[in-house]
């Protein structure tokens, strides 16, 4: 069958590659040919290598040599990239807000235009422009969340700390080559030292989405993102007091919008397992952080009442784990937090544990 012309321009370069790189080698190898009544063993690795490339495929030489491809956000999920003009111009705009710093007089001239856009998307009552405010937003906050992620791991990725070993000279070799070469395109994304973008603000940008989805009714988007951000939560624990708080306000949020989408969407019916495992990962992920995380320096994140509040939701949500497993888990990893939290009671879930307590040990009775 004859090949069509994008096949055979994807196959003639590293064909032309492999034609004029295995004339250089195999003049290499000849040169050391003086040695092989020495060494035998060079003999059978120039044999063995020549026997090897006959069979080695184009197609092998284009994965070596050319460029890697890019990364995928570990939160975005690129299927629900909304590709109309209103979605673009959206996308556009949550973009650049990622990409400004707070310091730029302009920052909120795009940020106060991408809410114009949000809000009348919503008010319209249009199945298709809801639909776009929803995966743009979604795919936005991924996004955020993704660069949020690799910032926090880089500023507390120091040899030595977290009970991490050294890493060797080859590493830190590795690690300066690759800063190097990839130095240039990590600052036009925004992401690098220098650039005006701090954790601090991708985690207040993540809220302000949060809450714009919240308004768009589209909130459960930024739930099953935030949830299984495990590494997320565990580096937040080793974070600066503003950052921390910042996380903690923005885990307290998502965790009543959790409940509230279950409660608005079952209808008093048993949740769906998929949305218990949302729940449990949101526990797992983020309960560490509220026994440990900083409420704030200059003025508490969150209020008495609001803590109350937050106490009665995690009960709630615990007691609403169908396996009696999964509610040992969570509560036996808030106990661990808890009591190793030095600066802070809060939360108090005695009441919860107790309770399960009792439980288990009348199962146990009963058995």
């Amino acid at each position: 069958m004859k090949e069509s012309p994008t096949a055979t321009a994807t196959t003639l370069p590293p064909l032309i590659l492999r034609n004029i790189i295995t004339p250089f080698i195999i003049y290499a190898l000849n040169c050391f040919l003086f040695f092989v009544d020495k060494y035998q063993l060079l003999e059978t690795f120039r044999g063995a290598f020549l026997f090897f490339l006959r069979f080695v495929p184009p197609s092998f030489l284009h994965c070596v040599l050319a460029p890697p491809a890019i990364k995928r956000d570990k939160y975005d999920n690129t299927a629900q990239r909304n590709d109309t003009g209103i979605g673009r111009a959206l996308s556009q705009l949550l973009s650049i807000v990622n990409d400004i710093p707070v310091s730029s007089r302009k920052y909120e001239v795009v940020r106060c235009l991408a809410e114009r856009v949000i809000e009348e998307n919503h008010n319209e009552g249009v199945h298709a422009l809801r639909r776009v405010n929803r995966e743009v937003l979604s795919s936005a906050f991924g996004r955020t969340l993704n660069r949020l992620e690799v910032l926090v791991g880089s500023s507390n990725n120091r040899p030595g700390e977290s009970g991490e070993p050294e890493e060797g000279w080859v590493n830190r070799v590795f690690r300066v080559f690759r800063g190097v070469v990839g130095g240039s395109r990590w600052m036009v994304r925004g992401g690098g030292e220098g650039s005006g973008v701090t954790a601090e603000k991708l985690a207040a940008e993540l809220e302000w989405l949060a809450q714009r989805m919240a308004a768009c009714g589209c909130v459960e988007e930024a739930v099953g993102k935030w949830a299984p951000a495990s590494n997320l939560g565990w580096l937040a624990l080793s974070a600066e007091p503003r950052l921390q708080a910042s996380l903690l306000k923005l885990a307290a949020f998502l965790l009543k919008e959790a409940r509230d989408m279950s409660i608005d969407e079952t209808e008093g019916s048993k949740i769906e397992p998929q949305r218990q495992q949302v729940k449990l990962k949101m526990l797992q992920s983020w309960l560490p952080l509220l026994c440990r995380g900083s409420n704030g320096t200059d003025a508490p994140v969150l209020s008495i009442s609001e803590r109350s509040g937050l106490e009665k939701v995690l009960e709630e949500t615990i007691e609403e784990l169908e396996k009696e497993e999964e509610q040992e888990q969570i509560l036996s990893l808030w106990l661990h937090h808890f009591t190793h939290s030095p600066s802070s009671d809060w939360p108090n879930l005695h009441a919860c544990y107790a309770r399960w307590c009792s439980a288990s040990r009348n199962q146990l009775l009963l058995q």
